[in-house]
């Protein structure tokens, strides 16, 4: 039997989540702890750690900022500009960039900084994509991977020390405690925290026909790389009240763009709008750990007294792990013809990551789906209210 928080709607499946004796999990114990932070004085040790790394003389930029031209990043190269701070802006490119999406990248330019954005070999990435998605379950570990060694890699070749990250998803979604205070980015963090799933990139070496040289941008820099430059990344959640719509309603007035309507398999219009990769990423959470990107914004909701807890349970229901059929509107026949795999094989890949611990599965051990393609948990329950 699936064990849920009493206060939001996570299972006790979620990796690194605990409960305490109440039954509140560690990610909404993580929240209620904001309370207690004096974020005045947090804004404050923030500017006290940019001006350590500030150009004195105008000769170099003051920090690297990683976008994706999401709603985050868009917040973050706003936060930047507002205190004064010349920063790059580094992208290292989707997979599947969709129209939004690049209309959104070229948002953060008009802001007023200068971008360069990244691009891996398409033929490498698209066997890498493949590969991670029949070995770990996720399309998207290619992408994860360059999100955080492309600005390090960029950072130490140009001599900029300091890496100004977005949230700390250990505090936002539940982790180790320890995890979760983190304040600094690092191999350590990356390693641990980063959603490798344990697969490593010298893992892909001499795989697929993939070389070494083929993976320059999917590694991180060596430690005598680090400790020569003295780079060093932080989280801007560590000193600002970390809240996406939040942030969606602050990068709408300058410029970003969200849908119409809601994404696919998500309770919200202004978020994982650049990659059509992404549906397929969400729904594979989903069948490992009986949840989707719908659960993470209703609890985000819930902890922020937005939304009940009967209520997202309602829509959460409604909208959590439906068959990704499209991405951003993009057919997932076509999604998947850029990897080269079918929908049946990719189907076969579906039900070998599957729990079958927690979806209705038939006499053959197979779980079992409706018309549309979708599975049915065996606990809907939710748990009770506290």
């Amino acid at each position: 039997m699936v064990r849920y928080c009493t206060s939001c709607l996570y299972p006790d499946t979620k990796p690194d989540l605990s409960f305490d004796e109440k039954g509140i999990c560690s990610a909404c114990r993580s929240f209620a702890a904001r309370d207690d932070i004096d974020w005045h004085a947090r804004r404050q040790e923030f500017l006290d750690v940019v001006e350590q790394y500030r150009s004195s003389d105008g000769s170099n930029y003051d920090c690297i900022v990683p976008v994706s031209g999401g709603k985050d990043s868009t917040y973050q190269v706003l936060r930047l500009l507002e205190v004064g701070l010349n920063p790059l802006c580094v992208t290292a490119m989707t997979d599947s960039l969709s129209d939004i999406g690049r209309r959104n990248l070229d948002n953060i330019k008009d802001l007023g900084v200068d971008h360069i954005e990244v691009t891996m070999n398409p033929v490498v990435r698209r066997r890498l994509n493949k590969l991670a998605l029949t070995q770990v379950g996720d399309i998207s570990w290619p992408e994860h991977v360059t999100i955080f060694t492309v600005p390090v890699r960029i950072a130490v070749q140009l001599g900029i020390r300091l890496i100004v990250w977005g949230e700390n998803p250990q505090n936002e979604y539940g982790g180790p405690a320890a995890a979760s205070e983190h304040q600094t980015l690092n191999r350590r963090w990356l390693e641990e925290f980063g959603g490798l799933l344990g697969l490593r990139v010298s893992d892909l070496i001499e795989l697929e026909g993939i070389e070494r040289r083929h993976l320059i941008q999917y590694l991180y820099p060596s430690d005598e790389e680090l400790s020569r430059s003295g780079v060093t990344g932080v989280f801007l959640g560590h000193y600002f009240p970390w809240d996406g719509w939040t942030n969606a309603l602050l990068a709408q007035a300058h410029g970003f763009e969200s849908l119409p309507h809601l994404v696919e398999g998500s309770l919200a219009s202004y978020e994982n709008l650049d990659n059509h990769q992404t549906g397929i990423h969400d729904y594979f959470k989903y069948l490992k750990f009986g949840f989707g990107r719908a659960t993470d914004i209703a609890n985000n909701h819930i902890r922020r007294g937005r939304l009940s807890r009967e209520d997202a349970v309602t829509i959460v229901r409604r909208h959590d792990g439906a068959f990704p059929w499209t991405c951003l509107g993009r057919p997932l026949a076509d999604i998947l013809g850029e990897i080269d795999m079918t929908v049946e094989a990719f189907q076969k890949v579906c039900d070998q990551f599957t729990n079958k611990r927690i979806f209705v599965c038939g006499n053959d051990g197979r779980p079992v789906r409706d018309r549309d393609g979708n599975l049915q948990l065996l606990d809907t329950s939710y748990g009770s209210a506290s």
